[in-house]
């Protein structure tokens, strides 16, 4: 796969339709991870972010807890409707869990309270761009992903399941596989009404 870039952040998208196979072997998955991890900013080069990558029987297990959850407080009658979508993620290769590390963020604010009101933004900011720095690398490398915010849902759950330390703060789920159909067109808001440039 070669795709520079500007390609892959225009074609990362939110992929709902995942085989389970992928183009790369799980040694070039776990390095991009890794690679995003140790170069995605942080403030004051705190390295908050904390992720597990979830493969095989780890994966499915992910979005069995997520569904059996997800059973106790959907309607019955709409159930069926959340259950297809846990198919959906389900029938990925891999699934991406995405962690803060809240007892370094806490040290912060003791250390400067000055901006202890900020650590808590700065850290959700540096981990919204490690997510985005794996799906736009993720996509560079055919593979398609979505962003999922199961959190208050699962946590309990999967941190008792894979021993996950208590003060690690669930962030988001990225489901992912080679895709299986492309996302539908996108709209965009005229750019001039977004971006302004000012010059004195």
């Amino acid at each position: 796969m070669n795709k520079n870039f500007y390609e892959a952040l225009k074609t990362r998208r939110s992929i709902y339709n995942l085989k389970s196979s992928s183009p790369i072997g799980d040694e070039k998955i776990e390095e991009i991870i890794a690679y995003a991890i140790k170069h995605t900013p942080s403030a004051f080069n705190s390295q908050t972010a904390r992720v597990m990558l979830l493969l095989d029987d780890g994966h499915e297990a992910l979005w069995e807890i997520t569904r059996s959850n997800l059973k106790a407080i959907v309607p019955e009658d709409q159930f069926q409707q959340t259950s297809d979508k846990m198919d959906s993620f389900k029938n990925g290769y891999g699934s991406i869990l995405f962690f803060e590390d809240e007892s370094i963020v806490k040290g912060l604010q003791d250390q400067f309270p000055l901006y202890a009101s900020n650590f808590p933004i700065w850290s959700q900011q540096s981990s919204g761009m490690l997510q985005s720095n794996i799906w736009v690398s993720l996509a560079i490398e055919g593979l398609g992903a979505s962003l999922q915010h199961y959190n208050e849902v699962i946590e309990e759950d999967i941190k008792s399941k894979w021993d996950i330390p208590k003060s690690w703060k669930l962030m988001a789920q990225m489901p992912f596989g080679e895709v299986g159909g492309q996302a539908g067109d996108k709209s965009f808001e005229p750019i001039e009404n977004r971006f302004f440039v000012k010059r004195g």
